[in-house]
């Protein structure tokens, strides 16, 4: 591998587009729940990735679940990753990233389901 920074940077940018590229095309539960999920890492030579799922995954009890398949697959399918870091924030956090809670009138907390509050719905 050459040690150009610009070569580096660029091997960095299309390792970032492939997974974001596989996290639309092998993840759509994730935007179908009105998650949104974003390379924030992705450097082939030390093998670090982090990714940060948001929207309608903060709070959601299956993103965990969603966060262990995304690594063990990623793991698998690229023998240049190493460490996979897939953050989830809770219920109401943000990542600042500004993002409206409402698309469409659709309210994305918990999957689109709305809120419980009170022991209701």
């Amino acid at each position: 591998m050459s040690t150009d920074a610009s070569e580096e940077v660029g091997d960095a940018e299309s390792l970032a587009e492939e997974i974001e590229t596989w996290l639309v095309k092998q993840m759509p539960i994730i935007k179908m729940h009105g998650g949104t999920s974003n390379v924030r890492k992705a450097d082939p030579d030390s093998g670090e990735v982090v990714i940060e799922l948001g929207g309608g995954c903060a709070g959601c009890d299956v993103a965990d679940i969603t966060s262990g398949n995304i690594e063990a697959e990623l793991l698998k399918k690229y023998p240049e990753i190493e460490e996979v870091t897939v953050r989830v924030p809770d219920s109401g956090e943000a990542f600042g990233i500004d993002q409206k809670e409402s698309i469409m009138g659709i309210d994305r907390t918990e999957g689109g389901r709305g809120d419980f509050k009170d022991g209701r719905w």
